[in-house]
């Protein structure tokens, strides 16, 4: 018996964050040790899976498919290809260095009013990685939709149990949103097994495998109308839509990333929300290849002006934090460019860049977050000459910032350049505009810099301290990646590329 090692990789966290939540009140050192150990070990799980992926075999690989729900067709499916395996990556990477970073994230507050606060964000912490990584994996699209779902409860009551004053509200804006958006889509997944159970289709009864309902779409054997297919898409794209987020479903996002502390923005922002893109590629593109193309052109228009508006509304910002929040958005709409541009370029650099953006906005959001915690203020104008007195501080901050602007040399330029070189020959126009907000993030990065690290130090930043060796712990390996992927990003597209143009293919009417 093969050992069911994506059973085992989403199960380790979970089991951490029970043990976590056992470890005694008077013992919080303990709790988080043990947190950090869990998702250590996870990460090892996940480099051994990636070490024995083979990008030349089959494109799910470690198939686990077990009986679940017989009555509706719906299994224990979970698979591995190679989109999904630089998400779990991802994920399992930044969750232990964002357990360091929010070492003292916990005892800061007593919302909860109790001694176990602590050891309820590091468990709670655990849990969405937990869920996240199912979804990377999940083969079945009600096992998708259950754990799409389930992750907003945990990244609930981390946005409402800890960080700002205005946390409660912040958190009930984002599940309201979310919540919303995931009530659609459960709509649009009864009508999608309707559709499989039709006594005219090719199924014998409903199922919900993403692979069958796929290869089904892809050869046009769905025998539904194409009406019908247009709205089961639109269902799923408006949840995602929300989760990643698209223009004009955004407006949660800056809420809960200035309200949350540090290490939960950077969850929600860096992993959760790649949950909505990596599905668009997942389930939109190849459930409903029709209806993806057919509304490619609109969804395209969406994420160039969210390109712009993110960018736009970045410059303006006076908070430090609310600022690199904005700068998500824009970035947002360069993967979801990317995704609806359907050519193998942009996706496989819509896929890199979701691990890009991961990496570079948690350097960048960390940093900030450590050097609000020094001063006491998001406000950018309480800052100036900070590099005078940290100079590793702002070094790294700078080199997180140019990697944000997309510099050669760092991580997202490639990515970028890729989504817009891929981009340009389907559709032009969005391509140039595109390019054109690069110049935007320039000004919103630079301006920062300008405004924090330089000039005259300001009273009261004086004390700012330099980064510690447990920060130094976490931005050093989230710099190194920036550096090594931005040089080297060969790995990571030999296993991209295969699953891309798989998708590819499905969307052109081909087999599998």
């Amino acid at each position: 018996m093969t050992t069911p090692w994506l059973t085992v990789l989403w199960v380790l966290p979970m089991l951490g964050a029970i043990v976590v939540a056992l470890v005694p009140a008077a013992r919080p050192t303990v709790a988080r040790s043990a947190a950090v150990g869990f998702a250590a070990g996870t990460l090892a799980v996940s480099v051994a899976l990636a070490v024995s992926f083979d990008s030349g075999g089959d494109r799910y690989q470690f198939v686990e498919d077990h009986s679940w729900i017989a009555a509706f067709g719906t299994r224990y499916t979970l698979g591995l290809d190679g989109i999904g395996l630089v998400l779990v990556l991802l994920t399992t990477v930044l969750t232990p260095l964002l357990l360091v970073a929010g070492w003292y994230d916990g005892s800061r507050v007593a919302n909860y009013g109790s001694r176990r606060v602590s050891h309820t964000y590091m468990a709670l912490i655990l849990v969405v990685e937990s869920m996240v990584l199912v979804s990377f994996t999940a083969l079945d699209v009600l096992l998708f939709y259950i754990f799409f779902e389930a992750m907003l409860i945990p990244m609930y009551f981390l946005i409402g149990g800890f960080g700002g004053v205005h946390r409660t509200r912040a958190a009930v804006k984002f599940l309201l949103y979310n919540l919303f958006g995931g009530l659609v889509m459960l709509a649009a997944v009864i009508g999608l097994y309707v559709v499989t159970a039709s006594p005219d289709g090719p199924f014998e009864g409903g199922t919900f495998d993403l692979r069958a309902i796929a290869d089904a779409a892809a050869s046009g054997g769905l025998g539904v109308d194409p009406m019908v297919l247009n709205a089961l898409f639109l269902g799923f794209m408006f949840a995602f839509a929300i989760k990643a987020p698209l223009w004009p479903f955004h407006s949660w996002l800056p809420d809960a990333a200035v309200q949350s502390t540090p290490a939960t923005a950077v969850l929600m922002m860096s992993v959760v929300d790649k949950v909505g893109t990596f599905a668009m590629l997942r389930f939109c593109l190849e459930l409903f290849p029709g209806s993806s193309q057919t509304f490619a052109p609109w969804i395209i228009a969406l994420a160039v002006i969210g390109i712009v508006y993110g960018a736009i509304l970045a410059i303006g910002q006076t908070d430090m934090m609310r600022l690199i929040a904005y700068t998500s958005i824009s970035h947002f709409g360069f993967i979801i460019l990317g995704i609806f541009a359907m050519t193998g370029q942009s996706q496989a650099g819509a896929t890199l860049y979701m691990v890009n953006h991961g990496i570079s906005t948690a350097a960048l959001f960390l940093i900030a977050g450590f050097l609000v915690s020094r001063r006491g203020s998001r406000e950018i104008a309480d800052y100036g000459g900070v590099q005078k007195v940290a100079p590793v501080l702002a070094g790294t901050f700078l080199i997180s910032g140019l990697a944000t602007l997309s510099l050669p040399g760092l991580a997202p330029f490639v990515s970028e350049f890729l989504v817009l070189i891929g981009t340009f020959g389907r559709y032009g126009v969005a391509a140039v505009v595109a390019a054109g907000a690069l110049v935007l993030s320039a000004i919103y990065i630079l301006w920062l810099y300008q405004r924090v690290m330089t000039g005259p130090v300001r009273e009261d930043n004086e004390k700012v301290s330099d980064l510690v060796r447990r920060e130094l712990a976490v931005v050093v390996p989230l710099i190194a990646l920036l550096i090594v992927l931005g040089v080297y990003p060969k790995p990571a597209l030999d296993v991209i590329t295969p699953a891309v143009q798989s998708t590819i293919v499905d969307n052109a009417g081909g087999q599998r």
